[in-house]
């Protein structure tokens, strides 16, 4: 009879409290999710502008500007290959005014 009592027939009775639990801890990851996702956006739009600034200084004589002698560019190429093509476009891309809102 005492284990009948235990349960009241309604499947997941006993885990109320860990379900208001999970249910708080869901809540706080999602607010959390809010709040810091435009932070890493930020971070990540800084980190490609430093790395394209980077490109630049290190490899700009491709595009006519010699900021570096060609020794160091030369002695960084094997690290900014996988970069340079993207770079370029970048580079080379028409500005536009709402470029600078996005």
């Amino acid at each position: 009879m005492a284990e009948q009592g235990a349960t009241t027939g309604r499947p997941g009775a006993e885990q109320g409290p860990r379900g208001i639990r999970r249910i708080w801890a869901e809540l706080g990851q999602v607010l959390y999710g809010m709040a810091a996702h435009d932070m890493s956006r930020a971070a990540l739009r800084t980190r490609a502008s430093m790395e394209h600034l980077f490109i630049l200084i290190t490899m700009g004589d491709l595009l006519g500007v010699p900021i570096l002698p060609p020794y160091y560019s030369l002695r960084l190429l094997p690290y900014v290959v996988p970069q340079i093509s993207t770079w370029k476009r970048r580079m080379l891309r028409e500005k536009d005014v709402s470029d600078a809102m996005f």
